[in-house]
């Protein structure tokens, strides 16, 4: 008789057995619908050495959470997020091939949040006490293995996120901020303003350059349209017709629908840069519109990851094509002090309470606002009790205060 071997199931690091302390958080439990979205009571995290944990004041929406949830960055994808959320056969393939995420598979369950405004409330021992109480913007992307490589990691992609009511990050990864915007107004910044501005640096975009803004109504456009006329460039936009107007106010110079022949409108070779998050059947115009010696930048494909490249476009006229995930050194800090000195404003576009995940990525998805939708967690002010091993707590927040030993 062969005796059944027997194995211990890997505990689940959301299990509240033995658990001291609870948040609530939005847990996505693997690729597919909103039926993965649970609103669910999980630990409040542990630190580890160098981190610090934040209490959530407000977290923004992004296209990033919902693609990694439907697997959308898996190489058996070709078409746009919105075809994806319909397309069963791609959706499952990509399910299968394991490779839907950020960084090819993603450590399902987890919680997700790519944009964090918080207050500090713990350090780990040594990390700096002064940054308790202090409100801070995530940096999101993270260079990994230093500044010299471009391997990098991001919260909610790699490790858990914001869409709770606390997340724990590194240090060296939290800037405080000193404005007098609102907590929600911060919660559209990191994600999308990030990745704008690292775009526009990598592009060089200089004062009188003509950049072309695809997308622009969105949360990376709205804010390339101001990164870009920060630099002091003139700004071609390129919008929905409902969205036009919006697009204006926010400093375009000038907007062409989205459905318009931009060759016809602009003319061959008319642009410096061209910032494109969109992809798409419209690729090919956006290089025919590019001077000799342009640049073309891009950090997303909303529209569908697949073009078609004429390549006499790109040699002919010695083009540079761009690619922008990795966030360069300067990139967040710039951002933080154009805020401060009001060179730069939220495009808030609604807030929802947390709970409400789902409610807030349909309406997203619908694409009918300008700027960015940002996620609300619920007050605090229940928690009496808290036990930490090694850590330095705000008394603020917890009306009991016990060190582990």
């Amino acid at each position: 008789m062969v005796k059944e071997r027997t194995t211990t199931p890997p505990k689940d690091r959301f299990d509240l057995t033995d658990c001291k302390a609870t948040m609530k958080a939005v847990v996505t439990t693997g690729n597919g619908g909103y039926e993965k979205l649970v609103y669910q009571d999980v630990p409040i995290p542990a630190l580890g050495p160098k981190e610090v944990l934040l209490q959530v004041l407000a977290a923004g929406v992004n296209n990033t959470e919902i693609n990694t949830r439907l697997g959308w960055y898996s190489s058996k994808v070709t078409t746009s997020t919105e075809e994806l959320t319909t397309g069963k056969r791609e959706k499952k393939e990509a399910h299968a091939q394991g490779d839907g995420g950020w960084n090819e598979a993603t450590p399902f369950p987890f919680i997700q949040g790519t944009d964090c405004c918080g207050r500090v409330v713990a350090v780990a021992t040594g990390v700096d006490e002064c940054l308790i109480g202090l409100r801070v913007l995530v940096r999101a992307c993270m260079r990994s293995k230093g500044w010299d490589s471009l391997e990098n990691i991001w919260i909610a992609s790699d490790f858990d996120g914001a869409f709770a009511q606390f997340v724990k990050v590194p240090a060296a990864e939290v800037f405080p901020v000193d404005c007098d915007w609102s907590d929600a107004e911060l919660g559209t910044i990191p994600c999308a303003y990030g990745t704008a501005e690292n775009m526009i640096h990598r592009a060089k975009v200089a004062k009188g350059e003509h950049v072309l803004v695809a997308g622009a109504s969105g949360g990376v456009g709205s804010a390339v349209v101001q990164l870009a006329k920060r630099r002091g460039a003139f700004v071609t936009a390129i919008a929905g017709k409902a969205k036009i107007e919006d697009v204006r106010a926010i400093g375009a110079d000038q907007v062409i629908a989205r459905d318009a022949d931009i060759v016809a409108g602009l003319g061959e070779k008319s642009v410096d840069v061209v910032v494109d998050n969109v992809a798409g059947k419209g690729f090919g115009g956006m290089l025919k519109v590019l001077k000799r010696g342009g640049r073309f930048v891009s950090s997303g494909a909303i529209a569908g990851p697949l073009v078609t490249l004429d390549m006499r476009d790109f040699y002919l006229k010695d083009l540079t094509l761009i690619g922008c995930t990795a966030w360069d050194e300067p990139v967040f800090s710039n951002l933080i002090s154009y805020i401060e000195k009001g060179e730069i404003k939220p495009i808030l576009a609604k807030t929802f309470p947390l709970k409400q995940i789902v409610a807030a990525q349909r309406e997203f998805t619908e694409k009918k606002h300008v700027g960015k939708f940002v996620l609300i967690p619920p007050p605090i002010d229940s928690f009496k009790k808290i036990k930490y091993t090694n850590l330095v707590l705000t008394k603020s927040l917890f009306s009991t205060i016990i060190f582990g030993s």
